[in-house]
């Protein structure tokens, strides 16, 4: 908990510190007269414009290169020192981005931005990883392969109400405790392919990127809508082809184990938390114009609120429930500290890629749009993957994707792109293990439980070249091939 509050007040510090300066620029405006206000006005304008609009070196990717290399590497090759230093080298890694964004760019804004974005990440995967290890379920029922499909398909339903987080915290332990003695990788892939990732592809609250969607005025239905057509029979066909591994998995339990078949939930009351979190989701002034905006803070209400239920779930939480879960920090401090690596390494890459998006927007077709949303998603966070392309999409049509008529328009008139860009980046978050938050804590969780998890490299070659990708595959060849 300790290092959790460090590793926020290391963000606080420097977002606070861009943030305030931005802010006390603007207000040093006021100190002059009129005659030299309107001078300064267009000079740092025009400074404005050159700092913040010019793109980085391509040589900054390289950050991002080296900790994706080393995330991928690192428990594999030389694991001890990758443990005992991978907080060290996400955060070095991040701060050579920072001071070169500081000094040689002199952009602020990216920073704040992303800063902003990573304070609203680790909220609320924080509060709802913490909030639902007080949520302990027993399933006394033998493991089967069709309990294990009702489970998943459960999870991915689930996704869609509580977030694609909340789901996997509150299953992940449940789903290990039932195939106890047939617990193999492959159905924690599936788990992360369901319910960690393609389940909650319906709703706004169901992943951040449609969140996104969502404060920028895409109504909060359209997305079930539009995809369920798509999310119905990728689900389904995940499932059986889970179905055919699980039939072939053994149990090697004792057979003399008696089960009585009931489902037993302990500490319920966690749940009025996660109501909590799931209300606070829509406590932003982009949604709701009463809700103050903290500037210069880089943190707001809806942050506040869910990091104080990080501190209340689990002071309040019921003992039993936590022992059961053999709650522990180190999951969340895992992906708490190579995110911070990830969001600040790879602001060159999205700035480039923006780029390259917009310039060739006009000859981007749809399907274009799912492999290219997709295919980032996987080793980018997906939540800017999809803002950028996003306004790319917009940028094709000559729309501004941050005024509301433009934003109702285009879903209304150009559907078929928003549908690729929000399939690609929540399905294809599946991936890789860093596509999406919840992958990481899933696999800490997993491996915590001594089941040994496939590398980084062995989890896309095994199973996501061979399963996902196959089956992302007919996904564009059946809804988006030669359309838009």
């Amino acid at each position: 908990m300790k290092k959790l509050f460090m590793l926020a007040l290391l963000f606080f510090v420097v977002a606070t510190f861009t943030e305030t300066k931005v802010f006390a620029q603007e207000a040093g405006k006021t100190a002059v007269n009129k005659q030299e206000q309107v001078v300064e006005h267009k000079a740092e304008a025009t400074v404005g414009e050159e700092s913040e609009g010019a793109l980085p070196s391509g040589y900054m990717v390289l950050p991002f290169v080296i900790l994706l290399g080393m995330i991928a590497t690192g428990p594999l090759f030389y694991e001890h020192f990758w443990e005992k230093y991978y907080p060290l080298i996400a955060v070095t890694l991040g701060i050579i981005v920072v001071l070169y964004y500081v000094i040689v760019l002199q952009n602020f804004h990216s920073l704040l931005h992303t800063t902003a974005e990573y304070f609203s990440f680790i909220a609320l995967l924080s509060s709802l990883f913490v909030a639902s290890g007080g949520i302990y379920i027993k399933i006394d029922k033998k493991s089967t392969p069709m309990l294990n499909v009702i489970m998943l398909f459960i999870g991915a339903i689930l996704a869609n109400i509580i977030g694609t987080t909340g789901a996997s915290m509150v299953l992940i332990r449940p789903f290990l405790r039932v195939n106890k003695g047939r617990v193999k990788p492959y159905q924690i892939i599936f788990f992360i392919f369901l319910v960690s990732n393609i389940g909650g592809a319906l709703t706004p609250i169901g992943d951040p990127p449609l969140f996104m969607g969502f404060l920028k005025g895409v109504d909060f239905f359209w997305v079930i809508d539009h995809v369920w057509i798509i999310w119905l029979p990728t689900v389904l066909l995940l499932l059986a082809i889970f179905y055919l591994f699980d039939i072939r998995n053994k149990d090697v339990s004792e057979a003399s184990q008696e089960y009585t078949g009931k489902v037993e939930i302990v500490g319920l009351k966690n749940l009025w938390f996660l109501v909590i979190i799931l209300i606070s989701v829509f406590i932003d002034p982009n949604v709701l114009p009463w809700v103050p905006d903290l500037m210069p803070f880089p943190i707001g209400i809806r942050e506040i609120i869910m990091f104080a239920v990080v501190y209340l779930s689990y002071r309040y939480a019921d003992k039993e429930a936590l022992k059961g879960n053999e709650f522990e920090w180190a999951p969340i401090l895992e992906v708490a500290y190579l995110f911070i690596g990830i969001f600040w390494t790879m602001v060159p890459a999205l700035q480039l890629i923006a780029h390259e998006a917009h310039a060739y927007g006009s000859q981007l077709n749809a399907g274009i749009f799912y492999w290219s949303t997709g295919a980032l998603s996987g080793v980018l966070d997906n939540t800017p993957t999809y803002v950028n392309f996003f306004s790319a999409a917009f940028g094709k049509f000559g729309l501004n994707p941050d005024l509301i008529k433009d934003v109702k328009f285009f879903q209304e008139n150009h559907a078929l792109y928003l549908e690729a860009i929000s399939v690609g980046a929540v399905f294809f978050g599946s991936l890789t293990y860093i596509g999406n938050g919840p992958n990481f804590m899933v696999k800490s969780i997993t491996e915590s439980s001594g089941v040994k998890m496939p590398s980084f490299f062995a989890y896309i070659v095994k199973y996501s070249l061979i399963i996902l990708v196959p089956v992302f595959t007919l996904v564009w060849f059946v809804f988006f091939y030669g359309r838009g």
